[in-house]
C-alpha cells in the first residue's frame, strides 16, 4: 500500500488474518528494515537493523561493541533466543502486514560467509559493521491486516 492510493481505501474496521510460514519469510524478504529483540542485562532490548533473508535464515550485521555482538559470541551452542519483526503497515490505510520471527541468533565465524554477507548487506549507518549474526528460525508467524470485506488471503 502506498500513499499513491490512501484516499482508495475507505477507513473501517480491519481483520486480521493469519500468515503461513512460507509467505511470512517471502514478506520478510521483501523489506530490509526490521528490530531485533534480544536480552540484555535480564531485559528485552530492541534495535533497528537492516537484514537479508538467505536461504531461510535472517542475517544482520553488527559491530565489535555491540550488545549483540558480545551475547551471541558468549552464548555458545544452539546460540541465543531472539525475536525479529518486519512489517509493512500503511499508517493512513491501517493495511498490510507483520511478520515475527523466533530462534536462535549465533555469530557468523567462516570468513568467506562473512565476506560474502559484507558484500550482500549494506549497513544503513555510517559506523564500521565487520560482525554478522545468523538467526535461524524455530517459530515463524505473522499476520496480514485487511479490510473487514476482503477474503481471507487478500
Amino acid at each position: 500500500m502506498t500513499a499513491d492510493n490512501v484516499g482508495t481505501v475507505p477507513p473501517g474496521p480491519r481483520r486480521s488474518v493469519e500468515l503461513d510460514s512460507d509467505e511470512a519469510l517471502r514478506l520478510l524478504g521483501s523489506v530490509s528494515l526490521g528490530r531485533i529483540v534480544f536480552t540484555r542485562q535480564a531485559l528485552p532490548t530492541v534495535r533497528p537493523v537492516n537484514h537479508v533473508l538467505d536461504d531461510g535464515d535472517i542475517v544482520i550485521r553488527t559491530h565489535e561493541g555491540a550488545a549483540l555482538t558480545s551475547r551471541t559470541r558468549q552464548a555458545g551452542a544452539p546460540g541465543v533466543v531472539v525475536a525479529y519483526e518486519a512489517d509493512t503497515i500503511d499508517p493512513h490505510t491501517h493495511l498490510g502486514w507483520s511478520v515475527v520471527v523466533t530462534g536462535y541468533a549465533h555469530p557468523v565465524t567462516d570468513p568467506e560467509e562473512l565476506a560474502h554477507y559484507q558484500g550482500l548487506l549494506q549497513p544503513w549507518v555510517n559506523e564500521t559493521m565487520d560482525h554478522a549474526v545468523r538467526i535461524r528460525p524455530d517459530l515463524i508467524t505473522g499476520v496480514r491486516l485487511t479490510t473487514a470485506e476482503e477474503p481471507g488471503s487478500a
